[in-house]
């Protein structure tokens, strides 16, 4: 599958703005099933100063300033992936380690354990409660399966919890979403991770997006897509597996993964400081467009 992906960030200053700086996590890392064959970033005003790299975590980082005075800033990624089938073969494995087992496994050595060990602790965020604690425990009981819990976990937020774009923002704490029972994809996926962190047990917050269907016999309209995010959990032996609480699915073909970290901290998009007095207005555009 070949997708077609952009993603355009606008800012409008009402005051003038004589310096920024400003650093980009939206150039798609490649993965086992998905590989990005191209990226164009087109930056308005042209930056004085541009740097790639990777972060702690392997995502793609751009950094750039600005030093001449601007009150518009666009930043547009468009990117060219292909995405591999699924595959749903090892699905039987999964299912033969219990979350009791994760945890002793976990511990020995290995590099793909010792990297899954960094998502273990609790970040800001993904702070765990008593309430976060009990809830994952209805699903890790004793002598279950990994994949099953894990499964059972996303289908449970799904229905439990009421996809409310508006109502939270990045700052809106976790204890608002679990008393209010609303939030959008990115509060569900820190819920899960604070509900899998709080059993001892690692997980990921993974940044992308989601392609979207136009109704029958309807156009796609342009720029209506957003990013999306999920939640991963690591077997060992195995590696990580993708589950998507907004949408009560595994990650698939329609699921392109920008990157990850141990919460919404490590892969927010776009994030800087500007020398200016003034507010500013923010506009997002994603279109994900099928190819093939």
């Amino acid at each position: 599958m070949q997708y077609q992906i952009t993603h355009t960030t606008e800012y409008e200053y009402h005051q003038s703005v004589s310096l920024c700086h400003n650093v980009t996590k939206l150039i798609l890392r490649n993965t086992h099933d998905q590989l990005c064959k191209k990226t164009v970033v087109k930056i308005i005003p042209q930056p004085d100063v541009m740097s790639e790299y990777k972060d702690f975590f392997g995502n793609h980082v751009m950094y750039f300033a600005i030093q001449q005075e601007h009150r518009h800033l666009k930043v547009t990624v468009s990117s060219q992936i292909e995405k591999k089938a699924a595959s749903v073969s090892s699905l039987n494995f999964y299912k033969g380690t219990t979350w009791e087992g994760v945890k002793l496994l976990i511990q020995e050595p290995g590099d793909d354990n010792f990297d899954a060990c960094q998502y273990i602790p609790e970040t800001d965020i993904t702070r765990s409660t008593q309430e976060i604690l009990q809830y994952a425990q209805q699903s890790f009981t004793p002598g279950r399966s990994m994949f099953d819990a894990s499964a059972e976990l996303m289908q449970r937020i799904s229905k439990d919890f009421e996809f409310k774009p508006g109502f939270t923002t990045v700052a809106t704490p976790l204890a608002v979403v679990i008393k209010e029972r609303k939030g959008v994809c990115q509060d569900f996926a820190h819920f899960a991770i604070a509900c899998m962190r709080s059993m001892g047990l690692p997980a990921r917050y993974v940044s992308g997006y989601l392609e979207t269907l136009a109704p029958p016999g309807k156009e796609k309209l342009v720029g209506v897509d957003a990013s999306h995010a999920w939640f991963s959990v690591f077997i060992p032996n195995t590696g990580w597996i993708d589950f998507d609480p907004t949408n009560n699915m595994m990650a698939g073909e329609q699921h392109i993964t920008i990157g990850w970290g141990r919460d919404y901290t490590d892969v927010s998009p776009l994030k800087g400081v500007i020398l200016s007095s003034g507010p500013h207005q923010l506009h997002v555009s994603v279109d994900v467009r099928r190819m093939s």
